[in-house]
């Protein structure tokens, strides 16, 4: 299937690695040019130096940290400056530590606000008037399974993340008919370097080893195993392509069937 994105621009953020690198990678791989941005300028350059050489030549790059004064600007400009447009936005951040509901720092909750949650609307707000004046444009936001059903320990994302689901169906009925599709994607347990951070703090909690904890939430999903990256950055290609065209104000699922809510 042809997902008719060559020519298309698109601004990926936490591009440096696991989940949000994926995603450029396959959006690459379908024809399309991508401005990666991620706090690591040295990471960002890494993982554009390992793409192939036709893909290196559509990829721009910005080193910038969500929650830094400056940051969206400073994404914005350089997601422009080639094409003078961003036609697919994909906003991925990191995730806010582990803890127990009952011990949650408000003034922590609100700094985590202000680096998952504001910048990602400032991004949005800032790019979707130019593709409903184009009429076709792409939000992919990336929450996470815990929006669906909470994952114990990790509080602050499952509220935080929720806002956004919330705010981006809202943004989903208003821009459809202008050719503007605006999707959330849940990931369950993907193998990336946030998940293995999760596996090690569990195991820290529970006096097992890493490769036990592993062990035991694979054996819950019913795929029995963890997803790749690679499978995840599919989906959101997918969902990037004008072959989606009819697919908005979803929250789609790529958790190998891990939430058992219909």
């Amino acid at each position: 299937m042809d997902f008719e994105l060559s020519g298309r621009h698109a601004l990926v953020t936490g591009a440096s690695s696991g989940l949000g690198l994926a995603i450029a990678q396959s959006l690459l791989a379908e024809g399309a040019s991508v401005t990666l941005a991620a706090r690591s300028a040295e990471k960002l350059q890494a993982a554009i130096a390992a793409l192939p050489g036709d893909q290196r030549a559509r990829c721009d790059m910005v080193a910038a940290e969500f929650g830094v004064s400056g940051a969206v600007e400073a994404m914005l400009a350089a997601a422009t400056r080639q094409t003078g447009r961003v036609d697919i936005l994909v906003a991925n951040t990191g995730g806010p530590p582990p803890g127990l509901p009952s011990a949650i720092d408000p003034e922590e909750m609100a700094a985590q606000y202000g680096r998952m949650i504001d910048p990602v609307l400032r991004l949005t707000l800032a790019l979707v008037p130019g593709m409903r004046a184009r009429g076709w444009g792409r939000v992919l936001t990336v929450a996470s399974s815990g929006v669906i059903q909470p994952i114990p320990h990790l509080p602050m994302s499952n509220a935080l993340r929720a806002s956004l689901v919330g705010f981006m169906k809202s943004l989903a009925g208003e821009v459809a008919a202008d050719g503007v599709t605006v999707n959330v994607l849940a990931p369950g347990r993907i193998a990336t370097a946030r998940t293995a951070e999760l596996d090690a703090s569990a195991a820290a909690k529970t006096g097992k080893t890493v490769e036990e904890v592993a062990r035991a939430s694979a054996a819950s999903i019913p795929a029995g195993r963890y997803g790749t990256p690679a499978e995840f950055g599919a989906v959101a290609a997918f969902l990037a392509s004008a072959a989606a065209g009819y697919v908005t104000g979803s929250t789609i699922r790529i958790d190998g069937g891990a939430i058992r809510a219909i």
